[in-house]
């Protein structure tokens, strides 16, 4: 008898049109006796017709496969009894909106793999979608900077860039950036916003994208120590814009007098490290964050700072696509979607205002970056994911755990089996009380 897989179509937003699967893919399953039956969708990447030329049935009913894929959350009305499902659940940190879907899960005996952790034997992640993230992320900062400098009166090669939706690839996107740096190269930057300076929090997969794009641009990169000195000399810097990538040892210091910044050290225990990161704030225009992050980590941006220095800032956005609400970025009070991508955090009210304009910095908070690229980052998600579809197809999730016959990375990603917290996420029962 074949087997039978199930890709759902994405709600959580009308923004995402990625997919898990691709047609292509599809073709291949079924070549290794892999049914997929794909629920009709109006806004995927991808297009019906596509999927049933590739093989696939297209049907609103997924009741007839035993593991369903999706990518963001799904509806808590939708589980269906002793299902296997994969997606990324943001469940792992205790997230409290997500617990009444955990809770559903559990409930019904359903198997949870999140594709958030299928990682290596280094605890390394294999599946993501972080590079897109920061290509995204940093064309959208870009067109960012550029509407807010028209809202001041100063024109800017930035108005060139399109927003990633608008482009039909990433190598379109490309594309106009190079134009765009030429501009750069000719004409220069306006004389207000010189000299340009661009920070990245981080250094993985989220900040490559992001680089890589600023790249294309004319860059020249200092170190953190140089910012300063830089800002305060306007020669030569007309026709570049300055690059700083910023480590944890930029950021943060020991507490204790004399101490070295150990990074081990650090990770393992971060309260004993105080953050100096607004040391470099009012020496940059734009700063994009691309940092991993949790409370127990010193923030990047508090409120406070910009309550107390924004008049006095050159700081004109923040691209924080990591987006932790309320995170490392104090200010990022809420996510945005690609539909209403920024907003201007107010300091005096403390207050987001939408649009570009305003007191304050604008803030590019969008929490599905990738979705902005949905065709080039589906075929990528989908062509790492393809070595581990026909296991996970093929398991028998009636057996006990341990004897669950699945590959390594993806039983590290199994949170719950017939309804139970595996042993390695036993932690995440004092969430859901």
């Amino acid at each position: 008898m074949a087997h039978c897989v199930g890709i759902r179509r994405e709600d959580k937003s009308i923004s995402e049109r990625r997919v898990p699967i691709t047609p292509d893919q599809v073709r291949v399953l079924k070549d290794q006796g892999i049914e997929v039956v794909v629920q009709p969708s109006k806004i995927r990447i991808f297009t019906e017709k596509e999927y049933l030329a590739a093989g696939a049935t297209v049907s609103e009913d997924l009741s007839k496969c035993p593991v369903v894929f999706a990518l963001k959350e799904i509806p808590v009305p939708v589980f269906q009894k002793g299902r296997a499902y994969v997606f990324f659940s943001h469940t792992i940190k205790g997230q409290p909106h997500n617990m009444p879907m955990l809770k559903r899960m559990i409930e019904l005996g359903c198997d949870l793999i999140d594709y958030e952790r299928v990682v290596d034997e280094k605890n390394r992640r294999l599946i993501f979608f972080g590079w897109h993230a920061g290509v995204a992320g940093m064309i959208e900062s870009l067109v960012a900077l550029g509407k807010r400098l028209t809202s001041e009166n100063i024109r800017s090669p930035f108005t060139a860039v399109k927003r990633p939706v608008e482009y039909a690839s990433i190598h379109e996107a490309m594309a106009a950036l190079e134009v765009v740096g030429h501009w750069i190269r000719s004409e220069g930057l306006p004389d207000e916003i010189v000299p340009l300076t661009v920070g990245f929090t981080g250094y993985g997969n989220v900040s490559q994208g992001a680089q890589e794009m600023l790249d294309i641009l004319p860059t020249t990169e200092i170190r953190p120590n140089q910012l300063k000195t830089v800002t305060s000399c306007r020669a030569g810097a007309k026709h570049t814009i300055f690059k700083i990538v910023f480590k944890e040892e930029d950021i943060v210091v020991p507490k204790r007098r004399g101490g070295t910044f150990v990074l081990q050290d650090y990770y393992d225990h971060p309260e004993e490290y105080d953050g100096v990161f607004e040391t470099y704030l009012p020496y940059l225009s734009v700063l994009v964050n691309c940092i991993f992050w949790t409370p127990r980590y010193p923030r990047l941006v508090t409120k406070d700072f910009l309550r107390n220095r924004w008049k006095n800032a050159r700081l004109k956005v923040i691209g924080d696509i990591s987006c932790d609400v309320d995170g490392s970025i104090e200010a990022t009070v809420k996510a945005t979607d690609p539909a209403d991508p920024v907003f201007v955090w107010d300091p005096d009210t403390d207050r987001a205002v939408g649009g570009w304009e305003g007191n304050g910095p604008v803030i590019m908070a969008v929490d599905i970056l990738p979705s902005e690229l949905p065709r080039d980052a589906s075929v990528y998600f989908s062509n790492v994911l393809k070595e581990f579809i026909p296991a996970v197809a093929r398991a028998d999730y009636d057996v006990d755990f341990e004897h669950l016959a699945l590959p390594e990375p993806i039983k590290k990603a199994v949170i719950l089996h017939r309804g139970k917290l595996t042993p390695d996420y036993e932690y995440m029962a004092k969430f859901l009380d």
